[in-house]
C-alpha cells in the first residue's frame, strides 16, 4: 500500500563553513529575550527547570522538529536538543552582511496544500495551526547539452520544449508516460502520512479509515490501472521499461528528476515517489512555491508550533551519549555532563551512523550494527553561497537554474550537475536593497574520499576547494550572464564534504543512505533498544523534506494512544 509520503521538496543539506556569531547557550530554553542572527527566530534564555521530559528528541532537523511539535500537540512534555545555535539542521538559514542564505531546501511544492493528498510537511503545519506564506511560480531555467531553455511545469508547456529540443518521438513518449502514470497518482496519494503509526494501531488510523477511498481509486483505475498500482513500491525504471520508452532525452530527463528528488536515478527510486511528483508538477494549474522568508521560515513555523503547545527547544545542547539503563533508553547526557531523563522515549534525528556513535558498546546486537555499517551512503556536496550586487543582472531572472554538463556521464557523476537558486528573485527581503542572494550546489555527488583526512587550515585543502568549486562558478556565470562578475560578490562561501561532516555532524558528510528501490528498504523507526526510536532521512520513507517530515510524524503518532491520534486526524479533517 503506497502513501503520499513524498511530495516535491528537494533537499540539499548544508551548513556553511564560516565563523558563527556568538550566542548565549543554554541547557533548556523557554522565554524570549533576544534575536538570532537570522533576524527572525528568538533566541531563548536558559531556565533552571526539571531536567526531564516525556520524550527527548536529539536534533532539530525537519524530522526532529515535526516529531517534537506533534508530540507537544498531543500534550506530551517534549524537549528538542540541538547541538548548534540555529535550529533546523540541514534546513536552517543563516545571515551574513544582510544576506539571508538557505542552507538546504530550495525547490518546494505543496506547502500550502491541505487535506489527505497534501505534502506531509503541510499536514504537520496544519496540525500545528501554522501557516507559511509563499510566492508561486511555474518555471525554471535548464542548461542541457541539447540547449538552454525555460522549462515550465504543467501538462502542456513542456511538450513545446520537447518538440524543439528532442523531437516528435520524445513528445509521443512523454504523452505515453503521463497517460500511464497519472491515473496511478490517486493510489499513490490515497493514504495521508499523518495517519501512519508504527504499531498495530495503524489498522484503525490508516487501514480502516482510508480503505474506502483507496478501494475507490483502484476501481476508478480499472483492472489495468490496478495492476499497475502494484508497481508503486518497485523502481520507477520498471514502469519506464514496461512502456518501452527509448528516447534518450526522455530517459535522461526522468533520471534527472529522480536524482533531484531522492539522490538516485530512476532505477533506484520508488515509483510512488516519482508518480506523486508527476501529479504535483504536470497537472493543470500546478505551481511551485517558495516561502516568502526563505526556507528558514519552515523551521521557524515548526518551532512556533512546538513552543505554542508547550514543547521546549534547547540550542547549543550537544548530546554526548544516549543513556541505557536495564536495556532501555532512559535519557541523554550532554557534553557539559548534564543528564536529561526521558520518561517515555528518546528519539534520535541523527543519521543511522551517527546514532550508533551515541550508544555504549554492546548496547545493540552485532547483526544490527553490521547492518548499519554496511548500508551504502550517498556522496556529499559542494556548495557555493554568494551575495552580490544585482546591477547588470536581468530583471526577469528565474529563481532556479539547473545545469547538466554531460548526459553520458550520468546525472549522478561528480561535477556534472549543478543546481542554482536565487531566492531573492521572489523574496527581495532576503538580500539588501539592489542585491541578490544565491546558493549553488552539486547535489550529493561530491566524493568524500577526495577530502578525507585533509586539514581544513592547510593550503592543500584551500587549493582543493578552489578547484572543486570552479564548476559551480562557471554554472553561475552561465546562468546569470555577462552582467555577473565574481569580483562583485560581497559574500562568497564555499562548503565541502568536510563542512557537512563538521557542522551537520553527518558521517562522512553524506547526503543519507543510498538505498535503491527493489534492492533494499529504508529502516523502520524502532530499534532493538526499547524506548529508543529514530526519525529523519535514515528511516522510512527516506531522503527529502517531505519524507523526513513524514518520518517525524510517524514516530510522534506511535508514542501516543490511538484515540489521541484519531482525534488529531478528525481535528484537521483527514
Amino acid at each position: 500500500m503506497a502513501a503520499n509520503f513524498w511530495g516535491s521538496t528537494l533537499q540539499s543539506p548544508f551548513l556553511c563553513n564560516f565563523r558563527r556569531p556568538t550566542i548565549r547557550s543554554s541547557s533548556f530554553i523557554r522565554s524570549s529575550s533576544s534575536t538570532s542572527s537570522n533576524g527572525n527566530l528568538p533566541i531563548k534564555e536558559s531556565f533552571s527547570g526539571e531536567p526531564e521530559a516525556d520524550v527527548v528528541v536529539i536534533g532539530s532537523g525537519i524530522g526532529g522538529l515535526c516529531c517534537g511539535a506533534l508530540l507537544a500537540r498531543y500534550d506530551q512534555d517534549v524537549v528538542v536538543l540541538e547541538s548548534h545555535d540555529h535550529p533546523g539542521g540541514a534546513a536552517h538559514s543563516f545571515e551574513i552582511k544582510g544576506y539571508k542564505f538557505d542552507s538546504g531546501p530550495s525547490l518546494f511544492s505543496g506547502l500550502q496544500s491541505r487535506g489527505p493528498q497534501a505534502n506531509p510537511l503541510a499536514q504537520v503545519l496544519d496540525a500545528l495551526g501554522e501557516s507559511l506564506p509563499c510566492s508561486k511560480y511555474d518555471s525554471w531555467m535548464v542548461y542541457l547539452p541539447e540547449g538552454d531553455f525555460l522549462s515550465r511545469i504543467g501538462p502542456t508547456d513542456f511538450f513545446k520544449d520537447l518538440e524543439k529540443y528532442a523531437g516528435p518521438s520524445a513528445v509521443q513518449e512523454w504523452e505515453k508516460l503521463l497517460g500511464a502514470i497519472l491515473p496511478l497518482s490517486s493510489a499513490a496519494m490515497a493514504l495521508p502520512p499523518l495517519s501512519i503509526r508504527g504499531d498495530l494501531g495503524v489498522l484503525s488510523t490508516a487501514a480502516a479509515r482510508y480503505a474506502p477511498s483507496l478501494l475507490k481509486s483502484f476501481i476508478k483505475m480499472g483492472p489495468k490501472g490496478a495492476l499497475g498500482a502494484t508497481k508503486l513500491l518497485r523502481p520507477f525504471s520498471e514502469i519506464v521499461d514496461s512502456l518501452e520508452l527509448k528516447d534518450p532525452f526522455i530517459r535522461n530527463w526522468i533520471d534527472l528528476l529522480a536524482f533531484l528528488l531522492a539522490g538516485v536515478k530512476s532505477d533506484g527510486i520508488l515509483s510512488a515517489e516519482m508518480i506523486y511528483m508527476f501529479a504535483e508538477w504536470y497537472k493543470p494549474g500546478c505551481t511551485l512555491e517558495y516561502p516568502i522568508d526563505g526556507s528558514g521560515a519552515v523551521v521557524e513555523a515548526l518551532v512556533r508550533g512546538l513552543e505554542k503547545f508547550g514543547g521546549r527547544l534547547s540550542l547549543k545542547s550537544h548530546v554526548e551519549n544516549i543513556v541505557i539503563e536495564n536495556g532501555k533508553a532512559v535519557g541523554v547526557k550532554l557534553r557539559n555532563g548534564q543528564f536529561i531523563r526521558a520518561r517515555k522515549a528518546v528519539v534520535s534525528n541523527a543519521s543511522m551512523w551517527d546514532t550508533l556513535k551515541l550508544l555504549p558498546p554492546g548496547a545493540l546486537p552485532d547483526s544490527y550494527v553490521k547492518g548499519v555499517n554496511t548500508t551504502p551512503q550517498c556522496e556529499s556536496f559542494m556548495h557555493l553561497h554568494l551575495g552580490f550586487d544585482a546591477e547588470g543582472i536581468a530583471d526577469n531572472l528565474e529563481i532556479h537554474h539547473i545545469v547538466v554538463n554531460d548526459w553520458d556521464r550520468g546525472v549522478d557523476a561528480d561535477q556534472n550537475v549543478v543546481l542554482i537558486s536565487v531566492p531573492s528573485v521572489l523574496s527581495p527581503n532576503l538580500a539588501p536593497p539592489g542585491k541578490h542572494v544565491l546558493h549553488a550546489y552539486c547535489p550529493g555527488t561530491e566524493p568524500f574520499s577526495l577530502w578525507e583526512g585533509l586539514d581544513r587550515r592547510s593550503a592543500e585543502y584551500k587549493n582543493l576547494k578552489s578547484q572543486r568549486s570552479e564548476v559551480m562558478w562557471r554554472a553561475v556565470e552561465r546562468a546569470l550572464g555577462p552582467g555577473f562578475k565574481r569580483e562583485k560578490c560581497e559574500v562568497s562561501l564555499v562548503g565541502t564534504p568536510l563542512t557537512h561532516q563538521r557542522f551537520l555532524r553527518r558521517n562522512r558528510g553524506t547526503y543519507g543512505p543510498a538505498i535503491e528501490a527493489g534492492k533494499g528498504t529504508f529502516p523502520g523507526h524502532s530499534t532493538p533498544i526499547p524506548q529508543l526510536l529514530c526519525c529523519g532521512d535514515s528511516t522510512f520513507p527516506g531522503i527529502g523534506v517531505p519524507a523526513v517530515a513524514a518520518s517525524g510524524a510517524i514516530v510522534a503518532n506511535s508514542l501516543v494512544p490511538v484515540s489521541k491520534h484519531s482525534q488529531l486526524l478528525d481535528a484537521i479533517g483527514l
